[in-house]
């Protein structure tokens, strides 16, 4: 690729609009985002730990796993933990990574890390994240799958970890 002229349209908290001006006048927009991590909390019956919750973007409540942005200098299994404690209240014995993928490669640079946090144990004092509203919803991995298949669980990364999650532990 020759040469690229970039220029920022808007820097916020949680991303960075980049314009990219190409070779032959084609032009690119980026959205920059440091990473994030998705967990897949499963207790020890089996059943795994989602979220319901409003996202504004869509204009409707989504289930979900716990996930978050990987802050600057945060290693992926402390933001895991961070995320996880946070948003279900619970602390992981034991991370086991799981992959990676880029969720929007098109226009977004986010790449988000995935694990299976388990060994669960509530988390005592734990502060829930204040800008988010989180309800918990605990169903089976059979449950989600069904879920999944019925458009009822359409967020991408929750689609992912459970598809990761049934080949790795089949």
């Amino acid at each position: 690729m020759g040469g690229v002229r970039s220029r920022y349209i808007y820097r916020g908290r949680v991303i960075a609009l980049r314009l990219d001006e190409l070779d032959h006048g084609r032009v690119r927009e980026v959205v920059e985002h440091n990473g994030s991590v998705a967990i897949l909390p499963i207790l020890d019956d089996g059943r795994v730990i989602l979220e319901r919750q409003y996202r504004h973007a869509v204009g409707k409540e989504l289930i979900e796993i716990p996930a978050g942005k990987v802050e600057e200098g945060e290693s992926i299994e402390g933001c895991a933990q961070r995320e996880l404690m946070e948003e279900t209240g619970y602390r992981a014995g034991r991370l086991e990574y799981m992959g990676r993928c880029y969720m929007t490669p098109g226009y977004c640079n986010e790449l988000i890390h995935f694990f299976i946090a388990t060994e669960l144990e509530k988390a005592p004092g734990t502060t829930m994240d204040e800008d988010e509203e989180i309800e918990l919803v605990i169903m089976s991995v059979d449950e989600a799958i069904s879920k999944a298949l019925a458009n009822e669980i359409e967020d991408a990364k929750t689609l992912y970890a459970l598809l990761r999650y049934m080949m790795l532990k089949g």
